[in-house]
Parts: C-alpha cells; sequence; structure tokens
C-alpha cells in the first residue's frame, strides 16, 4: 500500500499533467513531428522548432534565445543527431526557470505575524479564488488567516469572498461599496493583530494596470499597512490569466514596475494550450512563478516546480 507522501506525490503529478495537456499537444508533439524521421539536424528543424515554441506562447525574445543556446551547442559538437536536441531543449528550459526559482525567497512565516500578502491583477484573472485556495491550504498547516475584502469597487467582489470566507468558515473584515481601500487594508491589519491571526490575504480591485490612478492607490495600500505593520505587505502576488498568453507577459511588466510584484499565481492553465508563457515571464522579468491553478476548489493550487513543470510537458 502507498504511503501519504507517495499518494500525495502520484496526485500532484497527474494533475500537473491534465492542466498542461493542451499545452504538451500545441508544442512537445509538435516538436516530436518535426523530430520524427530525421536522421541529422538541418536547418529547417530549427523553423519547426520555432513555430513549436511560438505556438505555446514562449514569445519571440524567449524562443530566439533557447534557439540561439540551441545552434550553439550543434556548432560546438555538443548535440549531433535530432533525438539528442529534444533533450537539449528540455535542459534548457528548465535551465530558464530554475535559474529564476533559486532566486526567489519563498514564501514563509517566520519574523512576520501577521503575514500580509496582497493579491492584484486584472478583473477576471481569479484572484479570489486564489485568495480561498491560500487560505484553505494554510488551515490545513494550522494558521489562523484573515481574508480582506479592499475591492471596495465592486460590490461583488466583497460578496464572492465573503462566501469563501463562510465555506472556509475564516473570519473576513469588509466596509461598504465605496470605502477607502486603504482605510479597509488598516482596519483588517489592525485587527488581524489584535486577534493574533498568523496571515492577511488582501483582496485588491481588479486593475487595468494602464490606469495610473488605480496604481496610485494601491501603492497609498502598500504605505498604509507598512504603518500598521512593519515590513508588510511581505508579499505581493500578481494572478495571471494563462490563457492571455503573451498579454499576461505584459500585464506583469506593468505591475512589477508599478508595486513591485515578488511572485506569479498563473491560473487557468488547464484551460490553455499557452503554457509556455511561464517559461516567458521567468525569462523576460525574472519573477518566480509560485503557484499554478489547475481547477475552481479549494485544493487545484500546485506548488510551482521547474523540473517538474518541464518533464510533465515531455513525459
Amino acid at each position: 500500500m502507498a504511503s501519504t507522501g507517495q499518494q500525495e506525490k502520484t496526485s500532484f503529478w497527474g494533475r500537473l499533467q491534465q492542466a498542461v495537456s493542451r499545452t504538451r499537444e500545441q508544442f512537445v508533439e509538435r516538436v516530436d513531428d518535426a523530430l520524427r524521421g530525421r536522421k541529422e539536424i538541418a536547418p529547417e528543424l530549427f523553423s519547426a522548432l520555432e513555430a513549436a515554441l511560438l505556438g505555446a506562447d514562449l514569445g519571440v525574445e524567449t524562443t530566439a534565445e533557447l534557439l540561439q543556446r540551441l545552434r550553439e551547442r550543434v556548432e560546438r559538437k555538443d548535440l549531433s543527431d535530432p533525438a539528442a536536441l529534444r533533450g537539449a531543449l528540455r535542459e534548457e528550459l528548465t535551465s530558464l526557470l530554475r535559474a529564476t526559482h533559486d532566486r526567489s525567497a519563498p514564501m514563509q512565516f517566520i519574523g512576520a505575524k501577521p503575514y500580509v500578502v496582497f493579491l492584484v491583477g486584472v478583473n477576471g484573472t481569479g484572484k479570489t479564488t486564489t485568495i480561498a485556495k491560500l487560505t484553505h491550504r494554510w488551515q490545513r498547516e494550522g494558521r489562523r488567516v484573515l481574508l480582506c475584502a479592499a475591492d471596495t469597487f465592486r460590490a461583488a467582489a466583497g460578496e464572492q469572498l465573503e462566501v469563501w470566507a463562510e465555506r472556509l468558515k475564516t473570519e473576513l473584515l469588509r466596509q461598504k461599496p465605496g470605502a477607502d481601500p486603504a482605510a479597509v487594508v488598516f482596519d483588517a491589519l489592525t485587527a488581524a493583530k489584535a486577534r493574533g491571526a498568523d496571515a492577511v490575504l488582501v483582496d485588491t480591485a481588479g486593475r487595468l494596470h494602464t490606469k495610473s490612478n488605480l496604481m496610485a492607490e494601491l501603492e497609498k495600500m502598500k504605505r498604509t499597512a507598512a504603518k500598521v505593520i512593519p515590513g508588510a505587505p511581505h508579499d505581493i502576488l500578481l494572478v495571471l490569466d494563462a490563457t492571455t498568453g503573451q498579454n499576461g507577459l505584459a500585464q506583469a511588466r506593468q505591475f512589477t514596475q508599478a508595486v513591485g510584484v515578488t511572485g506569479i499565481v498563473l491560473t487557468k492553465l488547464d484551460g490553455t494550450a499557452k503554457g509556455g508563457i511561464v517559461v516567458a515571464i521567468a525569462r523576460t522579468l525574472g519573477l518566480p512563478i509560485r503557484y499554478l491553478g489547475v481547477g475552481e476548489q479549494p485544493d487545484d493550487l500546485l506548488d510551482f516546480d521547474p523540473e517538474a513543470y518541464v518533464a510533465s510537458l515531455f513525459d
């Protein structure tokens, strides 16, 4: 009989493979088609690889860098046959993702109580659902979580968060629609300190990254948080919808410049063939992918692991 650890590992692997199945069809299967039956690495093979990489939404710059790395290995005689080229592509993808992942500090609760996390991003990316998933995860670890409904522009946003709070039996602090979001953050963090909460998850309004006034408001919320709890927010997670592909990269760039994003949560990975955006984000912005959203249920949040992600595409 399999141990609990083995079962969790198997479950993780199976869910990850299922989530990237459309990307695998679009990307690796096209790579395999290009390599099939070839005896040597010819120039037209790189054209086929380029099409596969762009089709998976790695982007022009990331694709060009990967192909250049592979060409250099061919020129050095490190690669001599098409089958070896497949393995080299896998190695280079893993290397790009690992470089960013290794530089990032993991989310941790040491030295910060409560641990404050802002979730930012445009409307419809899944911020509120991601908050519910993080709450569920931390509750299972025995942590007390308080939710802050700082999206005061849409009454529906607060109502959605309230539904999740009731379902997860966790505390929620919200105010009437139109209230100052910074004031809501102040009240939530003050309450969290008084009640001994371990973490506060702040749901922010879905901002268009081109709206400078809304970005300025988010900056005000950050300053308010730091006044109540030194060092807060300890993390700012940008929630991106994987189905948007390169548009998500543009969002990530704008949010990073405006508010200092510390990590990415990539949602709806199971609904797209554009999973290559993971690599583009890591290479272009140097931002770590922290979590992958692979469904709508509280358990549908996977830790991101570079080796496992690339392996799930190629195996």
